[in-house]
């Protein structure tokens, strides 16, 4: 009696186009995470995904289309990721917190992120890509202090702050802890920096009135 023996590989499974243009973002981010942004080549990407070239450019005309959709996931993601997290903030103050530790953990499972978007390499010699990047900085920029402004209002927060100020300062928080947990890998996480940061910035834009309330 013969027997068919079956083959020890499964068979890749087919994907529609919308399901591969999303794979070879998620896989160009993987990329960029393990061997940086610059040296990340479409023939990495085709290897790391089982298909040629060819494959990876019928989904996209050119490597710059592919770092466009990358910068336009993680907007499209990190924006909602945000405004998740300010929607269950009890106050415009908590959702400043909620929004910073959802940034930092989102971050953390996306390490390549900060890489991309602070790549001079990327959007130092393409404009479409810069001009994207500016829109999402100051969109998020933009976020904050309308949530800082809203705090005023309340006397949650200091009348005299600057809030476009303070959320530059929100923003840099976030970057700087990226890099020096980068450099000191495996002596500080990102998470516990964060823990230990955060408070001293909310202590600062809080009104003196709130100052030491618990909420």
């Amino acid at each position: 009696m013969s027997e068919h023996v079956a083959s020890t590989q499964a068979p890749r499974k087919r994907l529609g186009a919308d399901e591969r243009r999303e794979e070879i973002i998620r896989v160009t981010l993987d990329l960029a995470a393990r061997q940086g942004v610059d040296d990340v080549t479409t023939q990495d990407m085709a290897q790391a995904m089982g298909v040629t070239q060819g494959a990876v450019f019928r989904h996209f005309p050119s490597k710059d289309a592919i770092w466009l959709a990358v910068m336009q996931w993680v907007r499209d993601r990190l924006m909602g990721v945000l405004g998740r997290a300010a929607a269950k903030g009890r106050d415009p103050l908590d959702a400043l917190e909620r929004m910073f530790f959802a940034h930092i953990d989102f971050i953390a499972g996306h390490p390549a992120i900060p890489r991309v978007l602070m790549s001079e390499h990327l959007h130092g010699r393409n404009a479409v890509l810069r001009q994207l990047v500016t829109e999402i900085m100051l969109g998020y920029e933009a976020k904050i202090a309308g949530l800082l402004q809203d705090a005023q209002k309340q006397g949650m927060a200091r009348a005299d702050l600057d809030s476009h100020a303070a959320a530059t300062l929100y923003i840099g928080m976030i970057q700087g802890l990226v890099l020096q947990t980068s450099i000191l890998r495996g002596k500080r996480t990102l998470a516990a920096e964060a823990r230990r940061t955060f408070p001293i910035f909310l202590q600062a834009v809080r009104s003196i009135s709130t100052q030491g309330v618990v909420p």
